[in-house]
């Protein structure tokens, strides 16, 4: 019925866990001059999806989206991660010559049977992967150095978090929770959950990259980057290697008025061309140029803390960098979209309520008339309850209405709620 599940899966595949901001704290060796660090996190969840119904699904052209009933009908229940995998991260610092150097290396483990394991079960197309004998997957997400101080700043060099749209997904309340129940609401669910990804923001992803990190300015930053170009998944042609590399950049300010009052703004871009031969066009050759900006903003208040972010972009696509994000004639379409959170500690528990929108635009008219199903835009209400049973483990609830619009005026509606619990260390 609506081609937003199996995408969803495939996305779910690509989703890493944004650890950092989760984490409470890690487990230091000192040995000479160096520090070797551990962190991580367990989280399970149980989640249960009631889905568009069979008589009313609609087939929808997107990247995740309100779940559709199957042959067998329209609730599906499922135990596995959230939005974050779990995780183990290892870091080893020192300090040489007047130069902080680090490495870092995540490992992100799930607990679905996606893939692997006797007899030899792997996640590929058309294959089930939910079945007996299965194993979970490993991503191996960030691998990377720093090297700098305070005084020249920070350069970092390997595979981490992009800086596009990395504060809205950091700040996202459902991160240690499920939000959108993405590919747990299908036969094969993945390691991760969507969260928000695709309702208000696109997903910061993992990227080889090269960046600098100035030094504090009276609570101001630049981080300034190259990365390796990624491919559309829209352009039916063959991708071809990029002559220039991406570039993204992000600034920073936070202001403290006082303890109990905090201020943070961001504001972050990226551009990169996409290159495709054998598109039927004149001269078989497309090329464009993908933009995007985002911005952030954050209030804490006491016990209260409200935060909104939006994007926009060009060629960008929607929910995963450069998903949709063309014609397949080679002429880019237009998105947007933003999430908009409130949040408020009583004691251990923590009430939130976040409301996102991602829209995507037609290229043009002849776009219109060759795609009407495609997506107009995915919408989601998500309220949680958080509660800290202690300063490592955390316990859950969560509950998501989501739909989905096409622009033909086709749309569907699902819901969600789960219930389960985060450890970190």
């Amino acid at each position: 019925m609506q081609s937003s599940n199996k995408a969803a899966v495939r996305l779910a595949v690509a989703i890493a866990g944004v650890l950092g901001a989760a984490t409470a704290g890690a487990f230091d060796i000192e040995s000479g001059d160096w520090k070797f660090s551990v962190d991580g996190n367990i989280n399970v969840h149980y989640i249960y999806s009631s889905c568009e119904s069979t008589g009313k699904a609609v087939s929808i052209d997107t990247i995740g989206g309100a779940c559709t009933a199957n042959a067998t009908g329209s609730s599906v229940s499922n135990v596995g991660n959230g939005l974050l995998p779990a995780a183990i991260t290892f870091g080893l610092a020192t300090t040489q010559n007047g130069f902080d150097i680090a490495a870092h290396f995540g490992l992100y483990p799930g607990i679905a049977s996606n893939d692997g394991g006797s007899p030899n079960l792997q996640s590929t197309a058309g294959q089930q992967t939910n079945v007996g004998l299965a194993t979970t997957g490993l991503d191996v997400r960030q691998v990377f150095m720093t090297f700098g101080n305070k005084d020249i700043g920070t350069f970092t060099l390997g595979r981490n978090f992009g800086l596009f749209a990395f504060d809205a997904i950091i700040n996202d309340m459902t991160l240690p929770g499920v939000g959108v129940a993405g590919s747990a609401s299908t036969a094969s669910p993945s390691n991760t959950t969507l969260g928000s990804i695709g309702f208000g923001y696109i997903y910061v992803d993992t990227l080889a990259q090269m960046n600098y990190t100035t030094p504090d300015f009276a609570g101001a930053n630049l981080t300034v980057g190259i990365y390796d170009p990624l491919n559309s998944l829209t352009a039916p042609g063959t991708n071809q290697p990029k002559k220039a590399p991406g570039f993204q950049a992000k600034a920073t300010y936070t202001y403290k008025f006082s303890d109990d009052m905090k201020f943070y703004a961001s504001v972050s871009g990226l551009t990169q061309k996409q290159d495709y031969t054998g598109v039927a066009v004149p001269g078989g050759t497309v090329q464009y140029t993908s933009t995007g900006g985002d911005a952030f903003v954050k209030f804490d208040v006491a016990a209260f803390e409200v935060d909104a972010s939006y994007y926009r972009g060009t060629g960008l696509g929607t929910t995963g960098l450069y998903f949709l994000a063309d014609d397949v004639q080679g002429t880019a379409r237009k998105s947007q979209g933003y999430l908009l959170q409130a949040t408020y500690k009583v004691g251990a528990a923590k009430f939130g309520v976040n409301y996102g929108v991602s829209k995507l635009q037609y290229a043009n008219a002849i776009d219109a008339l060759s795609a009407p199903t495609l997506l107009d835009s995915n919408n989601k209400v998500t309220a949680g309850l958080y509660y800290s049973l202690t300063k490592n483990l955390t316990l859950l609830t969560e509950f998501s209405d989501v739909w989905t619009k096409a622009h033909d005026g086709g749309e569907n509606k699902s819901f969600n709620g789960n219930v389960g619990a985060f450890l970190s260390f």
